[in-house]
Order: C-alpha cells, then sequence, then structure tokens
C-alpha cells in the first residue's frame, strides 16, 4: 500500500474519531475506507476493530478522568458488553455475513426515528424503564453482541438505550456508551487477532488519527448542547443508513 494511500487513511481516521466521540458511526466511515484500499472484507472488519479501538480507548480515558464517569459504575456494563461482543466476533466467523443485511437497517431506522420524532428525545423519561441489572444483563450485551458481529451505529444505540431505558441525559449517556464501545471494540479485536485477520501496518497508521480525532471529540463532548447531539445522531444514523442501502 502506498504511502499516500495510508497517509489518506489517517486523515479519514481522524475524522471517524472525531464523529463516533461525539455521535457514533465512525466505523461506517473507516470500514468503506478500508475496503476502497484494497483490504478484503474479512481482515477489513479485523483491522478497523483495531484502529477504532484506540479512539474509544482516548474517549474511555478522558471521560473517566476529567467527565464524572465512575469507573466502578462502568466496569461491570464493560465486562458484560466485552462478553457480548466476542460472542458476536465469534458468530461471524462462522456464520453467513448476508444475515446482518436485514438487522442493521432495522437498527439505523429506529435509532433516527426515536430521536427524530419523539420531542423530548435528548431528554431523560421521569424515571427509568429498566432497572440497572435488567439493563446490564439484557440490553448491553446484545448491543454488544451486535457490535461483535459487524457494528454500525453501536455507539448510538448505547446512548439512546441509556437515555430511553436508563434515564440519563443524553450527554452522560454519550459519555457511558464510549466506556462499552471501547469493551465491545477490544473483545472484537481479540477474536479477529487469534483469527489472524487483522492488518497491522494499516491498523497502526490509521489509529493514530483516531488518537487525535478522539481526543478532541472527547473535550467537545460534554460541552456540547443536547440538541446539537441528538441531530448528530440523526444525520449520522442516517448518512449510514443510506451508505448502507447503496453498498
Amino acid at each position: 500500500m502506498s504511502g499516500r494511500m495510508l497517509a489518506l487513511l489517517v486523515l479519514v481516521a481522524f475524522g471517524a474519531g472525531l464523529l463516533d466521540t461525539l455521535a457514533g458511526g465512525g466505523g461506517l466511515i473507516t470500514l468503506p475506507a478500508l475496503l476502497l484500499a484494497g483490504v478484503p472484507p474479512v481482515q477489513a472488519l479485523g483491522t478497523n476493530k483495531l484502529q477504532g479501538s484506540f479512539g474509544t480507548l482516548t474517549a474511555t480515558v478522558q471521560v473517566i478522568r476529567k467527565h464524572g464517569v465512575a469507573w466502578r459504575d462502568v466496569r461491570g456494563p464493560m465486562l458484560v458488553a466485552f462478553a457480548g461482543s466476542a460472542i458476536g466476533s465469534v458468530a461471524v466467523l462462522f456464520i453467513d455475513p448476508e444475515a446482518l443485511q436485514v438487522v442493521i437497517p432495522i437498527v439505523l431506522v429506529g435509532v433516527a426515528a426515536y430521536f427524530l420524532l419523539v420531542r423530548d428525545a435528548h431528554l431523560p423519561p421521569p424515571r427509568a424503564r429498566l432497572t440497572r441489572r435488567a439493563y446490564v444483563g439484557g440490553v448491553v450485551p446484545l448491543i454488544g453482541a451486535y457490535d461483535g458481529a459487524f457494528g454500525p451505529g453501536t455507539g448510538s444505540l448505547f446512548a439512546l438505550g441509556g437515555v430511553a431505558l436508563r434515564g440519563f441525559d443524553l450527554r452522560r449517556s454519550t459519555a457511558l456508551a464510549k466506556t462499552l464501545n471501547f469493551a465491545t471494540n477490544l473483545a472484537a479485536l481479540a477474536v479477529f487477532v487469534a483469527a489472524g485477520k487483522v492488518v497491522w501496518l494499516v491498523g497502526s497508521v490509521m489509529a493514530l488519527g483516531q488518537l487525535a480525532g478522539a481526543w478532541i471529540g472527547s473535550h467537545l463532548l460534554l460541552r456540547a448542547n443536547p440538541l446539537v447531539l441528538r441531530g448528530l445522531i440523526v444525520a449520522v444514523s442516517l448518512a449510514m443508513l443510506v451508505r448502507f442501502l447503496l453498498s
């Protein structure tokens, strides 16, 4: 792969890291870029998890250090998300990925429709609709498995779940989503590494862009107006839907 192509992939990863930290959806920028650069599909999935893990790690460290997210509150959910993602990643190595052609559009439409049509979607409901135990034990591993298998919109799904089901405000829910997304990326990466499906040079170079983009995004995250975050999530979900349907 040429130096020019690697430099372009670094820029793509920077933009994806910034966007992913604020609204999710960075993977649908980087994954097509890897495919266009000539990386085979399964290796592209593994390489995408390598570079994406650095972005979500950066965001996780920042939200724990500076944004009031306590490690004791996220370590349990992160372990559950990790396990769910590992299962999804192993499954995608043995099942036909075409099965996801039905699931992904439904997920993206659901996320976009909720934040677009529900008037106060950026605000928490009066009370949580699920207990912490039910949410962590049921919802988190399902989203984790989805991310391990493919993953477009995972960050937005975690943010939506935190608001709609646990009663968090959108900014806090988005911050918590970064920690869960890091766990799911790390689990999927471990599976793809074990299966020999990672292009290390490309993934390592792109990780530099992810680190920079996620660092900037994490500093903007909790300063952002919730309405802006809501608009970003809708825009990213719809853009991913269009990109998916046209692929």
